[in-house]
């Protein structure tokens, strides 16, 4: 058996050479051949330095260089697309998911699950951060998964077959953990409580969240379109009933006439409302065209320790759906 052990790495020059020898201690102590691929996100730092002595030292160090920086979801769905284990592990390089957790996944795989979690027991963010969080974990169980972990997960380790089905998937503007996730299978879920960043700063911004929320919500569920719809559908029924009271009110009691401000206020929210409802259409269209176009979701500049022999052509064809059905 081969474990591969995938780490996307942006600006983590102070977590590298650390987590190699938490991670590498414990991958010795199971009983299978091993591979860490470090997946350099274009970093800016001495990351891919530091990750090259690693690799000229022990040769089951790999690095995946992107020719820019993809985001943390581009540079895991390069390296699963280019791990060879009978398992793959997706792990983040600033320690805050500990290595111990490897362990448990491996044995959880071995007892027959497809799919093996680290989810958040506790969560110590700031303040806002938290609530940010606890509201979209919320929305995702309210409406899209029920079962969905209520902290989350950030770390986990999937089978050949399940690595094979998403490196298939036509997918460009998606979370890989939940496309993972929703897929189903047989899935264990291990709690665990996430440790303080070691090192460095972390590279999610707020804006950044906001928008994997967007995309997790346009690509997993009709939710905004049904809220739409209904939202059009109350506004219809408020309109026709208060047409019919300024009519009636006119013919019976008399009273009602013109009413700019009222008319300007009512103009105004529904000029509101058809701007939000083509934004959501202009999203859809969009995620539409990103799929037509197949553009990359990420581009291999350099690939290093990997044996000649296995090298899949210039790393371009990598982000595209294989040929072959993977449930043969």
């Amino acid at each position: 058996m081969l474990i591969s052990v995938v780490v996307p790495t942006y600006n983590e020059e102070g977590n590298v050479e650390i987590f190699y020898h938490e991670v590498s201690s414990v991958l010795k102590g199971l009983d299978t051949e091993w591979e860490i691929i470090y997946v350099n996100d274009g970093s800016r730092d001495h990351s891919a330095e530091l990750i090259m002595k690693l690799l000229n030292e022990d040769g089951h160090v790999n690095l995946l260089n992107l020719s820019r920086n993809f985001g943390s979801y581009g540079a895991i769905s390069a390296g699963m697309a280019h791990a060879r284990g009978d398992a793959v592990i997706c792990m983040s390089c600033d320690l805050q998911d500990p290595p111990s957790l490897i362990t448990e996944f491996f044995n959880n795989w071995r007892q027959g699950a497809d799919i093996v979690w680290g989810i958040r027991a506790t969560r110590n963010d700031p303040g806002f951060k938290a609530a940010y969080a606890n509201i979209f974990y919320w929305i995702l169980r309210k409406f899209i998964w029920h079962d969905f972990p209520q902290g989350g997960m950030d770390c986990g380790l999937f089978d050949r077959r399940i690595i094979d089905l998403y490196n298939n998937l036509p997918l460009r503007n998606t979370i890989p953990f939940l496309a993972i996730y929703d897929m189903g299978f047989r899935q264990v879920q291990i709690p665990y409580d996430r440790r303080e960043r070691l090192r460095g700063q972390s590279n999610w911004p707020f804006f950044k969240r906001v928008k994997s929320a967007i995309d997790v919500l346009l690509d997993f569920s009709y939710l905004p379109i049904r809220l739409i719809s209904t939202l059009g559908i109350l506004i219809s029924i408020f309109s026709i009933m208060y047409a019919v009271t300024v009519i009636l009110n006119r013919i019976f009691l008399g009273i009602g006439g013109s009413g700019w401000p009222s008319t300007i206020a009512l103009v105004a929210f529904l000029g509101g409302i058809e701007l939000t409802v083509l934004g959501v259409l202009g999203e859809y269209i969009w995620r539409v065209a990103e799929q037509a176009r197949a553009r990359p979701r990420f581009i291999i500049m350099d690939r290093l320790g990997f044996n000649e022999e296995e090298k899949k052509g210039n790393g371009l064809e990598m982000f595209r759906p294989h040929s072959q059905d993977p449930m043969n």
